[in-house]
């Protein structure tokens, strides 16, 4: 959420995507179409446990589809701070973030960097 106050993006959306985008996936290393069966369920679950207007679940569903793909462009802010707040979380499988690989100016800050490798070795989790 700390890259969302800084971007602008819709926070609704971004904390959507940090529960859904890899809730599907069946392997932490290689999983292709696990965004997608995101996506996916992120269509079953609307209206039921979450509501988002249209243009708002839009973002959701591209950034849960674009999300492992390593775009670095799309529509709107608030898909380019999912997809980055996916990449700063890297650490976890001990990754470190390419400033190159990340999409926002606020996500290529280099203390945004250190701080979310940091965060993320440490095993936190929201």
């Amino acid at each position: 959420m700390r890259l969302a106050g800084i971007t602008g993006a819709n926070q609704s959306v971004v904390e959507l995507f940090a529960f859904l985008h890899d809730s599907c996936r069946l392997d932490e290393y290689e999983d292709p179409g696990h965004g997608e069966r995101a996506a996916g369920l992120a269509h079953k679950l609307r209206d039921r446990f979450f509501e988002l207007p249209d243009a708002e679940f839009s973002w959701l569903v591209a950034a849960c589809n674009g999300h492992s793909d390593g775009f670095t462009e799309a529509a709107h802010v608030t898909i380019l701070t999912c997809w980055d707040a996916d990449r700063l979380d890297l650490g976890r499988v001990g990754i470190r973030p390419k400033a190159t690989k990340l999409c926002t100016a606020a996500a290529r800050d280099p203390e945004v960097i250190e701080w979310a490798y940091q965060r993320s070795r440490r095993g936190w989790r929201p």
